[in-house]
């Protein structure tokens, strides 16, 4: 029977004491406001920066989506203990080393070089200069996922044949004044006539990844590129990984086609680099994180100035309410239930502090996502960023609203009787 009326009592305390808080917080509303200021700035400062990296994040890996988490870039590289020693351009990739990655890496599906220049572009009247013309391979439309969305893609024979066809994109088409399906239609580049055989589709990156307003381009067959600029070189490669889990075994195998390929031993270092996008993003990620949870500690600070608002109130409340503890006391309350009622009363206090916070700050996330050209667009408040907040709030309750409690609970009653 003892316990019972135990785990009566303990429900019937929690529910008289809340309501109690709520009458005394509703009582001095300017008061309690001021005291719970630090707690809503703090709790609307943790979820506006956790929300606004979140968005941020979302809007880069986005990005990084356009370049594609399967790719694999490959290119020649002059090690920094040999820079005396040999020029960037013996170290540039050949073709036979890329045909020598397609058969001997099962990591890799498709490769395609990826031969820049620039050049000059007529149509008609039109003329305009240093136009990016690539060299690539057929199977750059899959690996870079950009489609032909008029005409046809090269093929095989294209290039083996170093046909002048090129494909343009939307950009061009505006740029030069080509028909809206430029199909048949001839273009000079660099002095020569090639046929549009296809348009391809136009993808815009963010202005963090250098892109923004898009420019006209032009694709060539890397042989008729090469035929256009005999003594160009590979720029780099694209490579498709047949999995992305495969990123590691695709480097591993990379990595010994080209040193046996360029007769490096031992410890010679390497003359190529390769990296998998997948990395960037995998870095990105811890940085962002560590970022984010940077920040957050940072503006948590704020909740620890708000605990310290929390404490001062009560031992103002426990100063004024003396004479009420003292009766309390004389008619046989016991410590314990004046130590929770105050404790409860400062979690309370907390908890509408946080709540608060909790509205400030998804509104300030909502001004996020309506501000025009923002990286923050998809700015959201993940599910964990609200339970710490309220978690943090009542702990901020607990832990600075124990002193108080303890000294209303260690009282005298006759003294506390006698106060004036």
């Amino acid at each position: 029977m003892p316990l019972l009326r135990s785990m009566l009592w303990l429900p019937r305390l929690i529910v008289q004491t809340v309501t109690l808080a709520l009458t005394q917080i509703w009582a001095n509303k300017v008061r309690s406001l001021l005291t719970t200021l630090g707690i809503i700035i703090g709790v609307s400062s943790i979820i506006a920066v956790v929300a606004a990296m979140s968005g941020l994040e979302k809007n880069i890996l986005n990005e990084f989506e356009k370049f594609g988490a399967r790719k694999v870039w490959v290119d020649g590289t002059v090690p920094r203990e040999w820079r005396n020693r040999i020029r960037w351009r013996d170290v540039q990739l050949t073709l036979d080393e890329l045909r020598a990655i397609e058969e001997h890496c099962p990591s890799i599906t498709k490769l395609t070089p990826m031969m820049m220049g620039a050049y000059p572009a007529q149509f008609g009247d039109i003329k305009l200069d240093g136009v990016p013309a690539t060299g690539i391979w057929p199977t750059w439309h899959e690996i870079e996922g950009r489609s032909v969305i008029l005409g046809r893609p090269f093929n095989q024979i294209d290039d083996a044949e170093r046909r002048n066809v090129c494909l343009v994109n939307e950009k061009a088409i505006d740029e030069l004044g080509l028909d809206r399906d430029p199909t048949g239609q001839m273009i000079l580049l660099a002095e020569r006539r090639f046929m549009v055989v296809g348009v391809v589709e136009t993808i815009e990156l963010s202005q963090m990844f250098g892109g923004g307003e898009s420019s006209a381009e032009v694709f060539l067959p890397l042989g008729t590129a090469q035929n256009l600029n005999p003594n160009g070189w590979i720029s780099f490669a694209w490579c498709q990984l047949a999995s992305p889990d495969l990123a590691e075994d695709a480097i591993a195998e990379i990595t010994a086609v080209l040193r046996r390929m360029r007769g490096l031993e031992g410890d010679d270092p390497n003359t190529f680099d390769v990296r998998v996008i997948q990395q960037f993003i995998d870095g990105f990620k811890r940085v962002a994180g560590a970022i984010t949870a940077g920040a957050g500690g940072i503006v948590g600070i704020s909740l620890l100035v708000g605990g310290v608002g929390i404490m001062n109130i009560m031992l103002v409340s426990v100063s004024e309410r003396t004479r009420e503890i003292g009766l309390r006391k004389a008619v046989g309350a016991r410590p314990i239930v004046i130590l929770t009622q105050f404790l409860i009363e400062a979690v309370t206090l907390c908890l509408v502090g946080g709540a608060m916070g909790i509205v400030v700050g998804e509104s300030l996330v909502l001004l996020m996502r309506q501000i025009p050209d923002s990286p923050l667009t998809e700015a959201t408040t993940p599910a964990w960023v609200i339970l710490l907040s309220v978690g943090f709030s009542g702990a901020t309750g607990v832990i600075f609203g124990m002193f108080p409690a303890i000294k209303a609970a260690r009282l005298d009653p006759i003294v506390a009787l006698r106060h004036e």
